[in-house]
């Protein structure tokens, strides 16, 4: 049986809700899915894991060490979980946090590492990626005994399969004094939603003019429910909204079950960033802009006509 641990994030003391996809990527019929903690809370977790097919939850620790703190300490526990319980594969969402802790893991284990995938094959261990600004999908397989990947948040709809599930305290050896501190952790003005997470993001182009205009995309996000805001980088480099809001091949990589593009002309560098959405739609009054070739439903109208009376039907 394979053995596959998922590095689960936690958000104001719940799961994340884009782990519960990569949980439904890393399990099949020969795998049994660990799923990965930084505190003593697991049995809080356990009926929500427990649900969509976690098997054992593993509350990571040290004696004496803020596991918080350090990303190197985080590293060395999860490196000496792998060995203790002969597990076969890593796994996280592609965000921030977990991309810096996995490519930590894979230099302290000598691994290979495939960062932002759209899809998994334990069994076979290969893994898709997006390549040349979206334009293609490469698989790649991996030739060493450890899979150690990330997967892009949405891309995978998560799926119920109710497990029991059983939580492990798990206490690491950390011999090594760790080189890097988290000190502070400062969070931008934007959206109150995570774009990472969202199964809706709207998101506004150059044509919204001002930062203060913002404000219609996000009470339109409001009404919708689990929507965020997001930006094009025209619209960042005209200083209306901030790059952490931007999507796009130098922004964010978004996967939501809706994404709404309003005043976006389509570039292919901000189509690499939401191509994988699962449905596209598209408000501009230039009838010949790109995103219309590449979206499912377009608008032929002025956002700021549109998205406001969206908003009111919402609401309604």
């Amino acid at each position: 049986m394979t053995k596959i641990g998922v590095l689960i994030e936690i958000e104001d003391g719940k799961v994340k809700p884009s782990c519960f996809g990569m949980i439904t990527a890393a399990k099949d019929e020969n795998s049994d899915v660990y799923a990965l903690v930084f505190d003593n809370n697991g049995e809080s977790y356990r009926d929500s894991l427990a649900k969509y097919g976690v098997r054992k939850i593993i509350e990571l620790s040290a004696d004496g060490v803020d596991i918080n703190t350090s990303p190197d300490t985080q590293t060395s526990m999860i490196a000496a979980a792998v060995e203790s319980f002969q597990m076969d594969g890593i796994l996280g969402v592609n965000t921030v946090v977990s991309c810096d802790i996995l490519a930590r893991l894979a230099a302290l284990l000598k691994q290979p590492l495939v960062l932002d995938c759209v899809e998994i094959n334990i069994p076979e261990k290969t893994v898709k990626k997006s390549q040349f600004s979206g334009k293609t999908l490469a698989t790649f397989k991996i030739g060493s005994d450890m899979l150690i990947c990330t997967l892009r948040p949405n891309i995978v709809d998560a799926e119920e399969t109710p497990v029991e599930c059983e939580v492990l305290p798990f206490q690491a050896e950390i011999e090594d004094k760790p080189l890097t501190r988290v000190i502070e952790v400062k969070k931008d003005a934007g959206s109150t939603k995570d774009l990472a997470d969202a199964t809706i993001v709207i998101t506004g182009g150059r044509p919204m003019g001002s930062a203060e205009n913002f404000e219609i995309l996000q009470q339109c996000a409001d009404a919708m429910g689990n929507a965020a805001v997001g930006a094009s980088r025209a619209s960042v480099d005209a200083g209306y909204a901030p790059h952490s809001m931007q999507i796009g091949q130098t922004g964010k990589i978004v996967s939501p079950k809706l994404y709404i593009g309003c005043g976006i002309s389509g570039s292919v560098q901000h189509y690499a960033g939401m191509k994988t959405s699962k449905v596209i739609l598209a408000i501009n009054t230039d009838k010949d802009a790109p995103i219309f070739e590449k979206c499912d439903y377009g608008i032929i109208g002025d956002l700021f006509e549109v998205v406001p009376a969206l908003t009111k039907a919402l609401k309604k």
